[in-house]
């Protein structure tokens, strides 16, 4: 087996396609009750903390099923190292970059990082999934050296000090435009569009069946409100963007689920459900909503990314203690117009502009080359 078959082959195990990638990693560390990042590819955890930031040991994340996608795709192709002649997952000349060295080998470079024998990356990349809650925790604790979330850590860790929560340094590495989704068979009657008060009052459980709807024209049928976990970075922005407060109640909730996916698979599997989940998850059978907000209508596929929309948030990858060499070379190559391009545009999500990319690249540690 050539050398360029056996990175292609390891591409697409490891997860290049998100969606197995995804489906994956819900089996490894979701269902399975082990925790995510510590040890390796295998998602269980060794040890008690992260090895050094300028070390050649595996850099760990782990966190939001929203951010997930990105950073896992990331991570895969990554640790697989692709040379700079393979155009699908690097051809630098495609994006500007002056270089002949594998992907890995050129961003870890910028930090001083040797590249490893036989095409192997300097370091490699592992990315663990739960939510946004857990992997900030885990970062806290030195189980992970980046904490995946998709919503603030002041929102996430509520009942952190200022102190605490000025360790946590921030960087953004895409936008998301959270969509409401609803069953296949409610939009098939007439749904195809709630206002943002209609949404509120579902989730509060002051409207409780379709029928209270005035654009359903089926028969009566209670409502699924389906939400997500207390404590994922999805839940955390639906309340306060849609109603008010990070801790706003939501008595309308019939069941939460953890990840992104799971929501997926029950809305699909439902003939009433509503949902709130990540844009990159909505299919043709768990169809996304328009929905109108102080007198605007926002529709899936048109403008969701807009600033007004008030489900769309940023998304974050935390360091902890400052920004390692390690951290910042793999944040670097997200944040970067082909990182972005690769990593964040291909999965669903809205690329950061030009100026919010620089401001990203100032929060890193300036590089030795």
């Amino acid at each position: 087996m050539t050398d360029q078959t056996s990175r292609r082959t390891f591409l697409q195990a490891a997860g290049a396609g998100s969606t197995l990638a995804l489906a994956g990693c819900v089996g490894s560390y979701a269902n399975s009750g082990q925790p995510e990042g510590k040890g390796g590819d295998s998602g269980t955890e060794s040890g008690s903390g992260t090895s050094d930031g300028n070390s050649s040991g595996t850099l760990k994340a782990g966190g939001s099923s929203t951010v997930f996608p990105i950073a896992n795709t990331a991570g895969s192709v990554w640790s697989s190292n692709p040379p700079a002649d393979d155009k699908e997952y690097w051809g630098p000349s495609q994006y500007g970059i002056d270089t002949d060295e594998s992907l890995a080998d050129y961003w870890a470079g910028l930090y001083g990082f040797e590249g490893g024998d036989s095409g192997n990356p300097p370091f490699r990349v592992s990315v663990g999934l739960s939510h946004s809650g857990t992997g900030l925790e885990k970062l806290k604790k030195g189980l992970v050296d980046i904490g995946n979330a998709s919503a603030p850590v002041d929102a996430e860790l509520p009942d952190a000090s200022e102190e605490e929560l000025n360790k946590f340094k921030n960087h953004v590495v895409g936008v998301d435009a959270q969509p409401i989704v609803v069953s296949s068979e409610i939009k098939e009657a007439g749904v195809t569009k709630l206002t943002a008060e209609e949404v509120k009052q579902i989730y509060t459980g002051e409207i409780e069946n379709w029928s209270e709807i005035s654009s359903y024209s089926g028969e009566e049928k209670e409502i699924q409100a389906v939400g997500r976990s207390v404590g994922s970075g999805t839940d955390t922005a639906f309340r306060a963007n849609m109603l008010g407060s990070p801790d706003a109640k939501m008595p309308g909730v019939d069941v939460r689920k953890g990840q992104n996916q799971q929501v997926k698979t029950l809305v699909q599997k439902s003939n009433n459900a509503i949902a709130y989940m990540a844009l990159a998850f909505v299919t043709p059978d768990v169809p996304a909503v328009k929905l109108s907000f102080d007198g605007k209508v926002y529709e899936p596929g048109k403008n969701l990314a807009e600033k007004s929309y008030p489900l769309s948030r940023d998304l974050h990858c935390y360091t902890y203690d400052g920004t390692s060499k390690k951290e910042a070379a793999f944040l670097r190559m997200i944040v970067s117009e082909f990182g972005q391009q690769k990593y964040v545009e291909t999965q669903g999500y809205a690329k950061l502009t030009a100026e919010r990319r620089k401001e990203e690249k100032q929060k890193l540690p300036e590089t030795t080359k």
